[in-house]
């Protein structure tokens, strides 16, 4: 199976959004072909009734890690989850560069999600400075290390992680497909090594970094990607359609 998930970040009225999921339901997905959308929180509850009767998937941009309380301006689980909400991006690279999240609040927004049924789709990934300096695999495993440091082995099991080079994301640049293996790679080994003790836990592995339809099939033959995180390329229905399904379509 193959993860395809749409972060429409801060775009889209609800009837944009509306006419945007009426295009995209009438399209067979295979069961290869799994569907995330990640509209911002204003969309959920009207995405969410619209999605009922479809295989599409509704995912939250971002939550706190409290129950209820006063939080002006954040949103809880028990409202995503009022809102029919399955997933939930947590630790995106601007959540952690642009609002100053670190990792010990990821943390436990990690941990919250999971007390609610809402499967994180965990971001990590480096600057381009870390990567000039060559501290792209440290980055990496210090956010792997204390994002997952409050969750079980079980919990680690059902997470999705995102690997996003912060240096490609709506920038055009892409890493290269070598450069994406790698680290995709050594994502997988460390939680193989750190938590299973290399048994084969099939954790899922997204890549997130400028993905278009141009790039998608050179990314998708790439060891341990099990899907991608699309920013710009999901806003356009046609664009995401060749994302989905990139095997029916030419470079």
């Amino acid at each position: 199976m193959k993860y395809f998930v749409a972060n429409w970040k801060m775009h889209k009225t609800c009837a944009e959004a509306l006419d945007f999921l009426e295009y995209f339901k009438n399209i067979s997905l295979s069961k290869e072909e799994y569907v995330i959308i990640a509209p911002p929180f204003t969309l959920l509850w009207p995405l969410s009734k619209s999605l009922q009767d479809s295989k599409i998937k509704l995912s939250a941009q971002n939550m706190y890690c409290e129950d209820k309380g006063a939080f002006t301006g954040e949103i809880s689980p028990i409202q995503l989850k009022d809102c029919n909400v399955d997933y939930v991006i947590i630790g995106h690279s601007e959540r952690r560069n642009i609002f100053h999240e670190d990792n010990e609040l990821i943390s436990k927004k990690l941990k919250k999600a999971f007390e609610y049924n809402i499967t994180p789709i965990f971001c990590v990934g480096e600057t381009l400075e870390q990567r000039q300096k060559g501290l792209t695999f440290d980055t990496i495993s210090n956010q792997l290390s204390a994002g997952l440091a409050k969750l079980s082995e079980d919990e680690i099991s059902k997470i999705i992680i995102a690997y996003e080079p912060v240096w490609a994301i709506g920038t055009g640049v892409n890493a290269t497909p070598e450069q994406a293996e790698e680290v995709h790679l050594f994502i997988n080994s460390f939680i193989q090594k750190n938590y299973f003790k290399n048994k084969n836990s099939d954790v899922k592995i997204l890549y997130g970094g400028s993905v278009t339809p141009s790039n998608i099939k050179d990314l998708m033959n790439i060891s341990k990607i099990d899907g991608v995180l699309v920013g710009g390329a999901s806003l356009q229905q046609e664009s995401f359609l060749k994302i989905v399904k990139y095997k029916g379509e030419d470079k």
